[in-house]
């Protein structure tokens, strides 16, 4: 049987039980793209997780921690010890694949970049269901801000994870590989073709398989399967659930606003000019109110769009690599295509391990207001805050006050039109 130039190669070998025919396909471009993106990501994520995680234990003592950093701090935990596994990945692909770390290293690297990646995947969904009930529900929402309750949640979230990756340490293990170097490392890759021992050599090295070895790969893709649909795309649907009923409801809460303002609290001489003074002052008067809520939105969005951009394309196609890889029977420009695809989205879902951190700088409260002395006006949500709940009831206040004024104003018109 023809042997492939490149190690996965050799693993994604698509092979016709009828016949020795292999599908070659070249993948010398994950020498250059991997490395270089997983070494970006393990640097970006080392410091912007670490400095997240610093300035979170800046506040020594418990009691000034709140929920939203309660989540802030594990998920920054989970996304740095996931960074941590990415310099042996960098290391074998500089290295051609070639794994020299031992068989233990293997099983914990791999087990490592998997647990914390739906790790990471897990604690935002718990940080989207979070704000769901705050915003839409936040009467039934009082147990769950209990610091224990998160605590317990955070610590649910770990086990679960540990559970459904767990079977990792039992697939992923080093083997000894051919391939073929020299003349003809790239033949063979947009069809198939029958072994012929053409020109080049052939070396044996150690790999560290990412999935299964292909004695095993029939058990693993089931498990695969399960794992992508309990680690993403559930998860993911729930995500895209909730934030999109935090969007109906803030959609709502502007719509609903009161659309009879008045400015100063001074009352109009002639009724006619005071409708029209209400009626052009009422924007300018609600512009930070409204101004809040459109951020909000563009927040969520960008949060959404964001986690899909991330795991989305990683899933699909990993899903769809080995559903292919399995059933055999498959064209190589197919497997070739998807295989391709694979390795490119591969980076992409090991960007969210800094974004998260990015997003954290960008749209939180730079200045952890849990360090400082609780306050009723600090109520500040530290990962992408919404800030609606304080600021809805501030809101609500003024405009409570402006109506009263308005009441006023309406008796002291009457007054005065009786007295004339």
């Amino acid at each position: 049987m023809k042997t492939t130039a490149l190690i996965f190669n050799a693993s994604v070998n698509v092979q016709n039980h009828s016949s020795a025919h292999s599908c070659s396909i070249d993948e010398s471009y994950k020498y250059v793209i991997l490395p270089l993106c997983y070494s970006l990501t393990f640097l970006l994520s080392l410091v912007l997780n670490s400095t997240v995680l610093l300035r979170s234990y800046r506040c020594k003592s418990s009691r000034q921690w709140n929920t939203s950093l309660i989540y802030m701090v594990n998920l920054a935990s989970t996304d740095l010890m996931y960074s941590f596994s990415l310099p042996f990945l960098v290391a074998s692909y500089l290295m051609r694949d070639h794994w020299v770390f031992g068989d233990f290293m293997c099983r914990l690297v791999r087990f490592l970049f998997y647990f914390n990646l739906y790790c990471s995947i897990f604690f935002l969904t718990c940080i989207s269901v979070h704000r769901y009930m705050g915003i839409c529900h936040p009467i039934r929402t009082i147990a769950l801000e209990s610091k224990r309750a998160v605590r317990a949640i955070c610590a649910t979230v770990w086990v679960i994870v540990f559970i459904l990756t767990c079977p990792i340490v039992r697939f992923a293990k080093t083997g000894e590989v051919l391939r073929k170097t020299g003349g003809g490392m790239n033949e063979g890759v947009d069809s198939w073709s029958e072994g012929s021992g053409d020109g080049g050599k052939v070396e044996t090295y150690k790999n560290c398989w990412d999935d299964a070895i292909d004695s095993e790969f029939s058990e693993y893709v089931p498990y695969g399967i399960i794992l992508h649909i309990l680690g993403f795309f559930f998860p993911f649907t729930v995500i895209a659930w909730c934030y999109s009923q935090v969007v109906r409801t803030i959609f709502e809460t502007i719509h609903s606003q009161p659309q009879v303002q008045e400015e100063g609290g001074m009352c109009g001489a002639v009724d006619g000019t005071k409708n029209r003074t209400s009626v052009s002052i009422s924007g300018s008067q609600h512009a930070p109110y409204f101004n809040m809520r459109r951020k909000s939105i563009k927040t969520i969005i960008t949060i959404t769009l964001l986690f899909a951009l991330c795991f989305l394309p990683f899933h699909i196609t990993r899903t769809l690599f080995l559903v292919l890889k399995e059933t055999k029977a498959v064209k190589c420009q197919t497997m070739r295509m998807v295989s391709i695809f694979y390795k490119i989205t591969r980076p992409l879902a090991s960007c969210n391990s800094w974004l998260n951190a990015l997003l954290y700088f960008l749209t939180g409260d730079n200045s952890l207001a849990c360090c400082r002395r609780a306050s009723g006006s600090h109520n500040t949500h530290l990962l992408w805050p919404l800030k609606i709940l304080g600021k809805q009831k501030e809101v609500e206040d003024q405009e409570q006050g402006n109506s009263h004024k308005a009441d006023e104003c309406q008796d002291s018109d009457s007054k005065s039109s009786g007295i004339t």
